[in-house]
């Protein structure tokens, strides 16, 4: 909990059975700190996982909000979590309502609930089962993201000691907490901040280092056992969007984006348009490649795909650079075998959209898929599996080699039942026009639902992923069939 949830860290303590007080430059805050803060999550310095966290106003106080995924194991115990959370307080922090949805180890859960009075009213949904509960309390109770912040807004002189009920939303109880602060101090970085340590978890010190505005800087579980620390996202882009494009289970909820109103009958889709709110203007609206994008009124953006995407005239569509012919790292398009693999399947076809549609065909049925990155297209050719950037480099490999000018292409699909999951596939120029194409899910074209967000192969190419994971919304404006 502290700001990350106690799903993330406190199985791990199940395993595992001061500073001098020195005078302090900190002074007392009068409000939180209103920012957007991600963090790495590490056991034994190997990254297992990260959390986001935004604090905003609200009406009444603050709007918190936190998510992330992480896998955790130690010795013979393995725990996988992804979360997301949100939680209304007061200007001093105290809790008003809150909304919590995890997936533990592949089990799934909503919680939601608010306070009235001395008493918290909470209703939970689990494997089709909904349940309610009331649980009474004296005084004020607090989320876990307010733990770090309750110190600096009351007196930070060291020694000083504060006991206060915080709400475990996993185990649906009240906890009472003692914070106590230890002084000044610098974090492993470098970093001067202020000490703080709770009774979070029991028979355990969890240490927590903030700066002057209450920013976390670093916290520490069983002398350094789980650290997390404050990261800069362009830090973490590469590691989140690697996972998000394998669609592995602990970050699958994280990264699903849940469409209103739902896609009826995807496979007979013609053509799309999506808004999504929650943009960042830092990532490039990319025209082509079947669809066509453009900003909305109200900060957010609209795609058309297929039949509702304007068609780019070939003076208007950016033509194929040298390097979209060449090869390039981990799409090795000059090896030998895939330059003899390309020749054998562009034996029998005629025109481009033919051996365009042969090499998607090839490469779905070669490679096994799998949420694991089978790597190059020489590797991925041997080991026959892979996840779908595996898919998307073997194709392009074998199209440049073929002479088909291609790229690598990153963004939504759709995912029949559920949402869209964030998914690698490759645009191929034929003719005069770029074509969107999936090896993946062997589709020639790619469906309507491809959204492409980025372009490039290379982990910094996909990095910018991360400006938008878990935060965007999006609604279906119109679905032709």
């Amino acid at each position: 909990m502290s700001i990350f949830p106690k799903v993330f860290i406190a199985a791990i303590l199940v395993l595992c059975s001061t500073l001098a007080a020195l005078a302090t430059p900190f002074d007392k805050i009068d409000a939180p700190p209103l920012s957007e803060r991600w963090f790495g999550i590490y056991v034994n310095s190997e990254r297992v996982g990260f959390y986001r966290q935004r604090i905003d106003k609200s009406e009444e106080g603050y709007r918190m909000e936190g998510s992330g995924s992480v896998r955790m194991k130690v010795m013979s115990f393995s725990k996988e979590a992804s979360m997301r959370e949100t939680y209304l307080v007061s200007k001093n922090l105290a809790l008003r309502s809150f909304d919590v949805e995890q997936t533990v180890n592949g089990s799934a859960s909503h919680l939601s609930g608010k306070i009235s009075g001395s008493v918290i009213q909470i209703r939970g949904e689990s494997n089709g089962r909904t349940t309610s509960k009331t649980i009474r309390f004296k005084g004020e109770l607090y989320p876990g993201p307010a733990l770090n912040l309750y110190p600096l807004m009351h007196d930070v002189t060291a020694g000083r000691s504060y006991v206060i009920n915080a709400f475990d939303p996993e185990e649906q109880k009240i906890k009472v907490i003692q914070i106590t602060v230890l002084g000044t101090d610098k974090t492993t970085e470098g970093l001067p901040a202020l000490k703080l340590r709770n009774t979070l978890y029991p028979f355990v010190n969890n240490d927590i280092w903030v700066d002057a505005e209450g920013n976390t800087l670093e916290e520490s579980v069983r002398e350094g056992l789980v650290t997390t620390r404050a990261e800069q996202p362009e830090a973490l882009g590469a590691f989140i969007s690697d996972w998000a494009l394998a669609k592995k289970d602990l970050i699958y909820d994280f990264s699903l984006v849940r469409v209103q109103p739902p896609i009826k009958e995807p496979k007979k889709l013609t053509g799309l348009t999506i808004e999504i709110s929650g943009w960042n203007d830092a990532l490039p609206l990319l025209q082509g490649g079947g669809q066509q994008v453009e900003k909305a009124g109200n900060g957010g953006v609209i795609f058309k795909t297929g039949s509702l995407a304007r068609t780019f005239t070939e003076s208007e569509a950016r033509k194929p650079t040298v390097a979209e012919l060449k090869p390039a790292e981990k799409i090795e398009s000059d090896a030998p075998e895939i330059m003899a693999l390309a020749k054998t399947l562009a034996a029998g076809a005629t025109a481009q959209e033919d051996l365009a549609k042969a090499l998607v065909s090839w490469t779905a049925e070669w490679l096994k898929d799998s949420i694991d990155d089978g790597g190059g297209a020489v590797e991925s050719l041997k080991s026959k599996s892979g996840n779908c950037q595996t898919h998307a480099r073997l194709y392009t490999a074998l199209a440049r080699a073929a002479g088909l000018p291609t790229r690598f292409v990153s963004g939504l699909v759709h995912l029949e039942g559920q949402g869209f999951l964030y998914h690698s596939w490759a645009e191929s120029f034929l003719g005069d026009r770029w074509v969107s194409v999936d090896p993946t899910y062997n589709q020639f074209p790619a469906d309507p639902t491809h959204l492409k967000l980025l372009e490039g192969h290379l982990p910094d190419d996909m990095a910018p992923i991360v400006t938008i994971i878990g935060r965007i919304k999006m609604t279906v404006v119109k679905a032709a069939y």
